[in-house]
């Protein structure tokens, strides 16, 4: 008995067995009929017809050839007709088939990538990195952009600098390897001079240097216990300060822009437009919808109900993760409509990602 392959290759539509090298031919051209519809719809918005795929792609078939094989995509559950007499328009199934035979993220080009460089390396600090980022995205795709930022789950403790700001008041910063800077002023109650400011930070960075943040908050409380009776007082303070920052700052964060740009394809969403924007104002829905795209180099695509948010079921995301290596610091991507440009947008999602993290790494 012959199986039925992606394009339900195997005995044809009439129940009529068909030679292996006529099925592969039969799916390759399918392939490209649904492409071709795919590509037609997101530019134009309207159902398209057999007559209109003839003349505008290069096929090498008559209308008639093309008819049936858009008759037998929308058999396969590929395509569907919205009404009577109309063309025809993706299912969900057709763009997860689209997306899936897509070859790999198309390149940007030269300008394009140097331009994106340019505008992420000007960023002054984290805070900057992030918004220039999900501007710069929404800008590059004209959909929603969100922006996770560096967990701090995974996050570690990079650098800790303690100064000297009156005789018995010190800044203690904390910088994290996402350059995260997390900054508190200590009051010590005694004068330091600069010695022991100098010895304090030796051991701060001796226990917690190199320690993720989830861990750094247990290493801290135990430091006034280590301590000799000259310095037990300072580190006393100091860890005080430390673990209340760890604590407080263990929310994930994330960043949204172009919120607006869905008001460009409203026609796409008909009466969920309200319930889209709804559920992206409640962050652990955002925060689920990039959660599952977090290896860097590895852009991801959810289609409708595969984002498992009944609210964004007209929708489509596009993320994936940034961070140095194959080390992921945070998430990002789109969304969007599912009437979207599917490889510009994949392919300026990865190349966000991966110059945040390249300017991370420099950090």
């Amino acid at each position: 008995m012959c199986q039925a392959g992606p394009l339900g290759a195997g005995p044809d539509r009439h129940g009529r067995v068909v030679a292996e090298g006529v099925r592969d031919v039969l799916e390759e051209r399918r392939l490209e009929v649904l492409r071709a519809i795919v590509e037609d719809f997101v530019t134009s918005n309207e159902p398209v017809g057999s007559k209109a795929l003839a003349e505008r792609h290069a096929l090498g078939v008559s209308p008639a050839t093309v008819r049936n094989d858009m008759a037998a995509l929308e058999e396969d559950g590929f395509i569907t007709q919205p009404h009577t007499s109309a063309g025809r328009i993706p299912t969900d199934k057709g763009y997860r088939l689209f997306v899936d035979r897509l070859s790999g993220v198309k390149p940007l080009s030269r300008a394009e990538r140097r331009a994106i460089q340019n505008f992420l390396e000007g960023a002054l600090d984290l805070d900057d990195v992030v918004r220039r980022s999900v501007r710069l995205l929404a800008q590059l795709t004209r959909q929603v952009a969100v922006v996770q930022y560096p967990s701090l789950t995974s996050s570690r403790v990079r650098h800790i600098e303690v100064v000297q700001i009156s005789a018995g008041r010190l800044l203690i910063v904390m910088i994290t390897d996402a350059a995260r800077v997390e900054q508190r002023i200590v009051d010590v109650g005694e004068p330091v001079d600069e010695d022991t400011v100098a010895e304090l930070r030796m051991i701060l960075n001796r226990a917690l240097g190199g320690r993720r943040l989830s861990d750094a908050a247990a290493a801290a409380a135990s430091l006034p216990e280590e301590a000799g009776p000259g310095l037990r007082t300072q580190l006393t303070a100091l860890a005080t300060v430390l673990i209340e920052t760890l604590v407080e700052r263990q929310e994930e964060r994330i960043m949204l822009a172009g919120t607006a740009n869905l008001t460009r394809s409203a026609l796409d969403f008909s009466d969920s437009l309200r319930l889209v924007l709804e559920a992206l104002e409640e962050q652990v829905v955002l925060l689920k919808l990039i959660g599952w795209a977090r290896e860097p180099g590895t852009v991801t695509v959810r289609i409708g109900r595969e984002t498992d948010v009944d609210a964004l079921r007209s929708t489509a995301v596009v993320a994936t993760g940034y961070g140095r290596g194959a080390a992921a610091l945070g998430g990002m991507g789109v969304v969007g409509p599912k009437r979207m440009d599917y490889p510009g947008t994949m392919s300026a999602v990865w190349a966000v990602a991966n110059y945040v993290g390249e300017v991370l790494g420099a950090e």
